[in-house]
């Protein structure tokens, strides 16, 4: 009998205490060396990521963990989630981060994250830039207009699922392989009731970061930026924006790749990654 090859990902589950609650968060981890967190986007998970957890080159310097924000794929919410209406706010995302990192007792972590996710790491790195070996932005803009009516994405006369990755579907990249995009539409389809709505809170209201942009300091925690061409969520034009605004960000737009590149397009991504996790690596650490 053949076996099958497994791959190198293993899933986990933490308890963690936070504000008072306790949140079941799950996450999944491959490689080992500096440590690499990886924030998925609005209304998905951390299976976003699984081209980068899987590579070879990135794991034998770094130690990727993707994990699921709570409400979020195979995080639970908290306890009492029934009588409330879910929306994320700035701090609470922030410090949730900062509450994962050290509850796995992560030193000086490098933190990615895409779409929400390069936003909160803008606030990262204006807030707790100490706290970071480097931050990594994809599709990270300061701020974004709202541009449709958010409340069809929990609505009673449309199916929830199906809506989001219909609202999303246009974000991917016109040249992403088939199986990879309808991959990326699947993660929407299965997302919570009102769990994507809920995260467009902080990306169109609470998460508006103009003002607060222009105190990064690059010196204190390099910051890279990667947004893919196609994308009119968060445009190239936003993400140089913000680059001009952040002395020493770097900043690089990807030809071909829309708003979710590492799932929409894991090789075509990685090319792009590769280069920069080599410079955070060879940098020397504070």
């Amino acid at each position: 009998m053949t076996t099958a090859p497994l791959e190198p990902i293993v899933g986990r589950y933490l308890s963690l205490a936070f504000e008072g609650r306790s949140y079941r968060v799950y996450f999944e981890e491959a490689g080992e060396g500096i440590p690499l967190i990886c924030l998925h986007t609005a209304g998905a998970d951390g299976r976003q990521y699984r081209g980068v957890l899987n590579d070879e080159t990135i794991s034998r310097r770094f130690r990727v963990i993707a994990f699921d924000m709570p409400w979020h794929g195979k995080s639970s919410p908290p306890a009492g989630f029934e009588r409330e209406e879910y929306r994320l706010t700035r701090d609470f995302y922030t410090a949730f981060i900062a509450a994962f990192a050290d509850a796995l007792s992560l030193h000086r972590p490098v933190v990615m994250g895409c779409s929400i996710g390069g936003r909160v790491v803008l606030n990262l790195a204006a807030t707790h830039a100490d706290r970071f070996r480097a931050l990594i932005g994809l599709q990270a803009s300061a701020h974004v207009a709202p541009y449709y009516d958010t409340d069809w994405l929990h609505h009673a006369d449309v199916h929830g699922g199906e809506v989001c990755a219909g609202i999303v579907s246009g974000l991917v990249g016109p040249d992403a392989p088939s199986v990879h995009r309808w991959e990326t539409l699947w993660h929407y389809m299965q997302g919570g009731p009102g769990v994507f709505k809920g995260d467009l809170h902080f990306y169109k209201v609470d998460g508006d970061l103009r003002e607060r942009i222009a105190t990064i300091d690059t010196s204190r925690c390099p910051l890279y930026l990667l947004t893919g061409e196609y994308d009119y969520s968060c445009s190239p034009a936003e993400t140089e924006e913000v680059a001009a605004t952040v002395a020493g960000a770097s900043c690089s737009i990807m030809p071909g790749l829309g708003h979710f590149p590492m799932s929409e397009d894991p090789d075509r991504f990685l090319e792009h990654l590769r280069p920069v996790l080599t410079a955070i690596a060879d940098r020397p650490s504070g």
